[in-house]
């Protein structure tokens, strides 16, 4: 990996996702929470960004799971990408399966796609993605890059505080074991103020911003306006928000 390839990419991230890069369909894994909470981010990016027909990128899409099921939901075309390329493969390899042939896998940097492909996507999802890489903003400017000036943005991030601590470390990781042990880092954890003011310096305004709850009694997710812990944001370019 060049050294320009290697900017803004967490290798010891990229070898933790690619060791469990077999697991990305197993629904009842390491990555169940993402199976479970999926319904929820496909349903908001569907309510604002209204996918039928449109062209979408999916940045850090893993294993596919998103990036696949807006395929399913009527997007033209949907291109995922991720670093990992062992998560790409399985991506790749279950929409084969799957007969999914609006969907297509890259290995590159968002921002290297952005000097590619500028204001070339109608809708750009970055979900759980930011946490995991050393400069969050320029993941935010490039995916602002990325999108079309009528396009909306979507990013999906854990916030910093002591109760998302307890909650998406302790809880998820530890207590619970929903996640395996050492997949966050709290300190890599991105408050709303802190992601608002990465898009605003990257020309994006923030229109619409939802928390995401775990209920512990019946183990189901659900969407609410408390953004403590997981949260999501859409936004538009600047000139269009207004």
């Amino acid at each position: 990996m060049s050294a320009n390839a290697q900017h803004n990419v967490d290798s010891g991230e990229i070898e933790k996702f690619s060791l469990l890069a077999h697991k990305w369909w197993d629904k009842t894994g390491e990555f169940k929470p993402l199976h479970d909470i999926n319904p929820l981010r496909l349903g908001y990016i569907d309510a604002i960004g209204q996918l039928a027909g449109k062209t979408v990128l999916d940045v850090g899409c893993g294993g596919g799971i998103l990036s696949e099921s807006m395929a399913k939901l009527g997007a033209a075309q949907v291109t995922g990408i991720d670093m990992a390329e062992k998560s790409l493969r399985a991506a790749e390899a279950h929409a084969q399966e799957q007969g999914v042939g609006n969907v297509g896998y890259r290995c590159v940097r968002v921002e290297d796609l952005a000097e590619e492909r500028p204001h070339s996507f109608d809708v750009v999802t970055c979900m759980e993605m930011m946490e995991h890489v050393p400069d969050p903003a320029a993941i935010v400017a490039a995916c602002a890059k990325l999108v079309k000036p009528e396009g909306t943005v979507f990013f999906s991030t854990i916030n910093r505080n002591p109760k998302s601590y307890v909650h998406a470390i302790l809880g998820a990781e530890y207590i619970l074991g929903l996640v395996p042990r050492g997949t966050h880092d709290w300190q890599k954890f991105i408050t709303p103020a802190e992601l608002a003011r990465m898009c605003r310096r990257a020309g994006l305004d923030v229109v619409d911003t939802k928390g995401m709850g775990y209920n512990l009694l019946t183990k189901v997710y659900s969407l609410n306006g408390n953004t403590d812990v997981n949260y999501m944001v859409a936004c538009k370019p600047a000139f269009q928000a207004v």
